[in-house]
């Protein structure tokens, strides 16, 4: 019997998830320069804080923000130009003619991508916290992982989104996940607390800085983590608040942008390209 709805999005979701996983295991190379990359990153900010005479526990926040920034440029490289990448190589044409749903095709890359993530986030800390004798709080460790989870959430889902207007950007894709990486460390406090950027900044840059999932759920971890250790920007249960609201922003955004790039497809003939 054929499948249909439901199943039929979860089957392709679990198909396109698949090769990411197990390509995660196959080219051991990518995992170690993965790894080593960002540690060298955040080894560079510890010597300078401790070089500085920072108080210690800004060590314990480089660390979870070198982490974290996995996970950006996960969904920078690997979700939002995905579908820009796919047309290059002609599988968007395949994918736009499957019976399957656009949004089943990148959850089934974001949670390959996800697993790969993790993988290098978790090296990265548990290095990171060897090297540099990090002490975290494990209190409210379920907390912590509340809004790990919704932060995914809302990032991936700001993935999906970014994938539909990196293809109409066409060519630009590339150029402007460049543009956007280092900005985005800087916005999102990867390497020192956000309140610190909150109370300096115009407020208008901090509204950009709140859009991304990653700066107040990164803030809520430290505050979890790292209790009484330093001054959030909000609670940890009104960043989760705010993450959660932009998950389902992020997602009910990228459904729409998808079907309109399904549209474009299959009702005019084309794909996409803002030229055309």
């Amino acid at each position: 019997m054929k499948d249909t709805g439901v199943k039929l999005f979860l089957r392709a979701a679990i198909a396109r998830a698949y090769p990411r996983i197990w390509g995660a295991h196959r080219e051991l190379s990518w995992i170690f320069f993965e790894i080593i990359v960002p540690l060298i990153n955040t080894s560079a900010f510890v010597f300078l804080y401790r070089a500085l005479g920072a108080p210690e526990q800004y060590i314990g926040f480089v660390v979870l923000g070198g982490a974290m920034a996995t996970y950006w440029l996960n969904v920078l490289w690997m979700m939002a130009s995905q579908l820009y990448w796919d047309k290059q190589e002609g599988f968007l044409e395949l994918f736009i003619l499957s019976p399957v749903s656009l949004m089943a095709i990148l959850l089934g890359m974001g949670v390959g991508g996800l697993y790969m993530s993790t993988i290098r986030a978790g090296a990265i800390a548990i290095i990171g916290t060897l090297l540099f004798n990090v002490q975290f709080n494990g209190d409210q460790w379920g907390f912590a992982l509340l809004v790990f989870f919704v932060t995914m959430f809302a990032l991936y889902g700001l993935g999906m989104m970014l994938s539909s207007v990196f293809l109409m950007w066409g060519r630009e894709a590339w150029q402007v996940s460049l543009a956007l990486t280092e900005p985005v460390f800087f916005l999102s406090g990867m390497n020192f607390p956000l309140s610190k950027l909150f109370t300096t900044v115009p407020g208008v840059v901090s509204l950009f800085s709140a859009l991304i999932p990653v700066s107040l759920g990164l803030d809520a971890l430290r505050q979890l983590l790292f209790p009484g250790q330093l001054q959030g920007v909000f609670s940890p249960a009104v960043e989760l608040g705010i993450e959660a609201v932009l998950g389902i922003i992020f997602s009910v955004a990228a459904y729409l942008l998808l079907k309109r790039m399904e549209h474009l497809a299959k009702v005019e003939a084309r794909l996409s390209l803002r030229w055309q």
